[in-house]
């Protein structure tokens, strides 16, 4: 292996250690995730082998940097990932899978946590720290098992909504476990339920106040952000309102993660929820990049050299263990043998989640006795999640032998909580409709009569508080982004409409549509020759120029009054 320790970049003074090590940093993941890409493997799983080159090549030395200069950065990763779960946590989602969620997520978190914990007070833990490290490897990876079931062309599917009501489940106890954790590991055994107590109370008064400014406070402000029309502002107002609660938190002695799920929780049932996660998106990728990456410099590989048995033990253990129960708690549900064994191969390894506690609880000095299993448990961790994809393939190659042969009950329909109940994921060959102008409005109307489905993107924020009240379905969105177009199902949408003449924007959100979805029908407006000529460049399959038209249309109009029909059809 390399090693840089003897050849020194520069002195201090000439450049910043941070500096140096971002750069190594991101052109580390780059070329990593471009090898594991061609292999089909998590990006997650190269953020790990970044980081796990960088601290064991000499290179941190060499631009004289310390893994500890990443932390604050990675902690910046923590808080945007619980920001942007509190935006996601629907409510109405919650209630369609609240069946899935609490029997087939307590089953299966129960199951494992028990297991777990119990191994580790055999190990010889202290049951505190039992009951910490269960619930950390009951965790799964939600972005891994998504990711998946996305390159599966099942995301909608019966697994995939099994998945994702245990992942509700597991969200719900983190931010319970993110409350009572500092009492549970830091205090003695008298004070402990105390402690926890007022944590927990707490915990409640926060988590209240914010529902207060979620009616009466941020979306007076967003509001007035949005009739800005400033994207910058915006995204600003965002991020400073996340930092806001979260400091609000920690002065509470609450944890920054908590109050930036607070924070997602204020905004996700306004109607600025959609553009707050397509703008957040980027800024949480990015840092919790920085946070896996700051997990894999933790790893020692002459460490996981000296205890590759053990580890090799204890992630087949985990992926046995968890892939048990989650097909228990699937079969429980009375879902059939394809979807149980998918669901449970997604949530077979730990997570993300499963990670930012093991770190949480490394900051109470718990692995300081037992340093390898630490590196256990990190190395189980990015193993697992890289393993995720290919447990859940061959999951779905085995269903139908195992049916065949008849080991297993199958089942003809899933239970209806399994089902998309939403209107916004039920669309299918629908139109996206960008802009609710004149145009937008008359083509959303025209849609609706013949029973098309149809969905609004628009950037004004009145006019979505009107489409709101008119229980017209849109987003506040700019289709200009990546994230909006998901949103609004770019995938699974028959046409794009922009029904404003900004060619710019027009060509911009074209080719992020067809990046998406090759297939998409686009039909754009432009105001003048050259802007429509620039159009069909682009591929758009309908261009209406607006000069053209309304000059045919005048042209039909004075002549009407002179010459016969059969004569002015000749000028359509």
């Amino acid at each position: 292996m390399l090693n840089f320790r003897a050849i020194p970049l520069s002195s201090a003074g000439e450049i910043s250690p941070l500096f140096g090590l971002l750069t190594l940093v991101l052109v580390g993941v780059v070329l990593v995730s471009l090898v594991l890409q061609r292999f089909r493997q998590s990006l997650l799983v190269g953020y790990f082998l970044c980081g796990v080159l960088l601290a064991n090549s000499g290179l941190l030395d060499w631009v004289g940097a310390d893994s500890s200069d990443l932390d604050r950065l990675a902690d910046l990763g923590v808080i945007l990932l619980l920001f942007t779960l509190g935006l996601e946590f629907s409510f109405k989602e919650i209630k369609h899978l609240r069946r899935v969620a609490l029997l087939g997520g307590g089953l299966q978190v129960g199951l494992v946590g028990i297991v777990a914990g119990g191994a580790c007070v055999l190990f010889g833990f202290p049951f505190p720290v039992a009951i910490a490290l269960g619930v950390a490897i009951a965790l799964s990876s939600t972005a891994v098992s998504i990711k998946a079931f996305h390159d599966l062309g099942m995301a909608d599917s019966p697994a995939a909504r099994l998945a994702l009501g245990v992942a509700i489940f597991q969200d719900i106890l983190v931010i319970f476990f993110m409350i009572i954790l500092p009492p549970l590991l830091g205090q003695g055994d008298g004070e402990m339920a105390t402690g926890i107590g007022v944590a927990v109370l707490k915990g409640i008064l926060f988590l209240s106040a914010c529902w207060f400014l979620s009616r009466h406070g941020i979306p007076q402000i967003l509001h007035a952000v949005a009739r800005t029309r400033s994207r910058e502002l915006f995204t600003v107002t965002v991020v400073g309102l996340c930092a806001a609660v979260a400091f609000g938190a920690v002065q509470l002695n609450l944890s920054a993660a908590l109050g930036a799920f607070a924070a997602g929780l204020v905004v996700s049932e306004s109607i600025y929820s959609h553009r707050v996660l397509a703008d957040i998106l980027p800024f949480r990728d990015l840092f919790l990049t920085i946070f896996f990456v700051s997990i894999g410099l933790l790893i020692d590989l002459g460490e996981v050299a000296s205890s590759w048995a053990l580890i090799s033990s204890a992630t087949l253990v985990i992926l046995i263990i968890k892939f048990g129960a989650g097909f228990l708690a699937a079969k429980r549900l009375g879902v059939g043998l394809r979807p149980c064994l998918l669901a449970a191969g997604a949530l077979a390894s730990t997570g993300e989640f499963s990670l930012v506690l093991f770190e949480r609880v490394a900051d109470f000095g718990v692995f300081d006795a037992w340093p390898e299993v630490e590196q256990v448990l990190l190395v189980s961790t990015a193993i697992g999640m890289g393993l995720v994809p290919g447990l859940m393939r061959l999951a779905e190659r085995m269903a139908p032998v195992l049916e065949r042969r008849g080991w297993f009950e199958g089942r003809a329909d899933p239970p209806v909580e399994l089902t998309p109940e939403g209107e916004r994921e039920a669309l299918n060959g629908h139109v996206i409709v960008c802009g609710y102008g004149p145009v937008g409005r008359v083509l959303q109307q025209s849609l609706a009569k013949c029973n098309i489905g149809a969905l609004i993107l628009e950037l004004n924020a009145d006019t979505v508080h009107e489409m709101v009240g008119k229980g017209v379905l849109g987003l506040f969105a700019d289709a200009r982004q990546p994230e909006s177009l998901e949103m609004a199902g770019v995938e699974r949408a028959r046409g794009i409409a922009f029904t404003f003449p900004d060619v710019d924007a027009a060509i911009a959100g074209m080719r992020l549509a067809r990046q998406r979805n090759p297939e998409i029908l686009v039909y754009a407006r432009a105001k003048f020759t050259e802007e429509a000529d620039r159009l069909r460049e682009e591929g758009a399959d309908h261009v209406f120029h607006d000069e053209q038209e309304s000059g045919q249309a005048l042209i039909k109009s004075v002549l009407s009054s002179y010459v016969e029909k059969d004569v002015l059809d000749d000028f359509s």
